[in-house]
């Protein structure tokens, strides 16, 4: 079984579209997400600075945009060869799109929408997120209880990211966890707390407004792992996805159970095959950076029985 993985915010890098946009092809339909999500997805994919695309409100429509992208380079006339699918965080709407859950134009959509409720959340207190590498779980939630954290992304492989107040995270920094390091990540809120409740709100009222079909391809979700059968189940796990954690380590024990051979991760890739590298070790993987990455992943789909 070969599951496709889209990746979340922190996965954009500046210029990472530009080997991308020389096909007029994939140009245009990078234009086409700009238009469906109101921004120009080709500047900043291709000449935006850090600090522009680290931008809640434009970081994660360009992320979608960009795994949309691939996902069509990718899969066209191989559809049937994909035995499941899933996004971290905001990537789960990539996925969802991927499965017939959303069109990519609403996919689109509904995150720029997304970005800017959670940049609106974020706005209300200054909190943010850090990554805490290896250490004790136990001691570490302790540590977190003790200074009103909370574990936001559980990522497999001695990879916890958690989040809150910034004058918590750098009590945290300050004394960590035995045996643990403290990586303070380069984005605007506490995401998937409760920080982002109102958020949450806004998504639900965006979605209310857009054609939801039943997945085509099994789609795990971030709440727990399992798969949804479900296209309304699919989109209210997106919705409340936004203010509870991210269970990426459940999502790789079920692509386990379920039998999994290759793991291929849709552009921006990287992170997420560098986890399962460490969580799933001797499965194949193909991280999708260039359109010289696709006769990879190709290949290793259609080796897929």
């Amino acid at each position: 079984m070969i599951v496709v993985v889209a990746p979340g915010q922190g996965s954009q890098t500046p210029g990472f579209l530009d080997p991308w946009i020389a096909d007029p092809a994939h140009r245009a339909r990078l234009e086409q997400y700009g238009e469906a999500a109101g921004i120009d997805l080709v500047a900043h994919g291709t000449v935006s600075d850090a600090d522009t695309i680290r931008d809640t409100a434009i970081a994660q429509p360009l992320i979608v945009a960009a795994s949309l992208l691939s996902a069509h380079a990718l899969l066209e006339g191989r559809r049937e060869r994909v035995g499941a699918v899933a996004g971290h965080s905001v990537g789960e709407f990539a996925a969802a799109a991927v499965a017939g859950v959303l069109t990519d134009t609403d996919a689109v959509r509904l995150v720029r929408e997304r970005g800017l409720a959670m940049a609106e959340a974020a706005a209300a207190v200054p909190t943010g997120m850090s990554a805490v590498l290896g250490g004790d779980e136990d001691a570490l939630a302790a540590r977190l209880a003790e200074l009103g954290l909370s574990a936001a992304n559980m990522n497999g492989a001695g990879q916890i990211v958690v989040a809150g107040e910034l004058s918590a995270l750098a009590a945290l920094a300050a004394g960590p966890v035995a045996g643990s390091r403290v990586i303070p990540l380069q984005v605007a809120g506490a995401f998937h707390t409760h920080y982002m409740s109102g958020a949450v709100e806004r998504l639900r009222t965006a979605v209310s407004e857009v054609a939801v079909g039943e997945p085509s391809i099994p789609l795990h979700t971030n709440r727990d792992g399992s798969r949804v059968a479900s296209g309304a189940d699919v989109v209210a796990l997106l919705v409340g996805q936004v203010s509870s954690p991210v269970r990426w380590d459940l999502c790789m024990e079920s692509f386990a159970a379920h039998g999994v051979t290759g793991i291929i991760e849709l552009l921006p890739a990287g992170a997420l095959v560098g986890l399962a590298k460490r969580a799933l070790k001797g499965v194949p993987t193909v991280a999708v950076k260039t359109p010289d990455d696709l006769p990879a992943a190709i290949e290793l789909l259609e080796a897929a029985a």
